[in-house]
C-alpha cells in the first residue's frame, strides 16, 4: 500500500525541520523585535529545538531505509525528551507561587566565563526569577508552554519511526 507523498517519511522530517526553523524564527523576532531576551532555558530550549530541525533536515535530505530510520528516530526522541525536561522545568518555574520563586541570577554568558561547564549547567536548572517571569503569550499559553507541545509533538513523532516499519513508498 503507498502513502500520499504529503505523508511520506521524507515529507515528515522536512516538516519537523521546518517547525524547527519556523520555532527559531519566532524566537529571534521575539528576542530582536520585540525586545524580549531570552531566560538562560530559553537558550537551552532554542538548542535543542537547533539540534532537532539539524537532525531532521539530515534525515529529510538522506530518507534512509531499514535501520536509518530507527537511528533517526533515536535522536529525535533523544533531543526530544532532553527539550521537554528543559521546557517542563521552565513552565514549573513559571507556575510557582511568587514566594517560591527563585531569585535572579547572573547572566548565561557570565556564568560560562566564571563558573566550570557542569557548575553553569547546574545553576541553569535550578533555574532563576528572570526564567519564572511570563513576558508573552498567545492563546493564554507562554513562549516556554508552546515549546513544550512542540517538544512533546516532536518526541510522540521520534516514537511514531521507532515503532512503525517504514511505509513503502518507493
Amino acid at each position: 500500500m503507498s502513502v500520499p507523498v504529503w505523508l511520506s517519511q521524507r515529507a515528515l522530517f522536512a516538516g519537523g525541520a521546518v517547525l524547527c526553523a519556523a520555532l527559531m524564527a519566532a524566537a529571534l523576532y521575539l528576542q530582536h523585535v520585540l525586545r524580549l531576551d531570552p531566560c538562560p532555558l530559553c537558550i537551552f530550549q532554542r538548542i535543542f529545538v537547533i539540534l532537532l530541525g539539524a537532525v531532521m533536515l539530515v534525515a529529510a535530505v538522506h530518507d534512509p531505509r531499514g535501520p536509518g530510520r530507527k537511528v533517526y528516530g533515536a535522536l529525535v526522541a533523544l533531543l526530544g525528551v532532553a527539550g521537554l525536561a528543559v521546557a517542563g522545568r521552565h513552565v514549573w518555574l513559571q507556575h510557582l507561587p511568587a514566594d517560591q520563586v527563585p531569585e535572579c541570577g547572573p547572566g548565561l554568558e557570565y556564568m560560562l566565563e566564571a563558573f566550570p561547564l557542569t557548575e553553569t549547567l547546574s545553576m541553569v536548572f535550578r533555574g532563576s526569577g528572570e526564567c519564572a517571569e511570563v513576558q508573552w503569550t498567545f492563546l493564554a499559553l507562554s513562549i516556554p508552554e508552546w515549546t513544550l507541545i512542540v517538544f512533546v509533538g516532536l518526541t510522540l513523532f521520534a516514537g511514531y519511526l521507532l515503532l512503525t516499519p517504514r511505509p513503502a513508498t518507493r
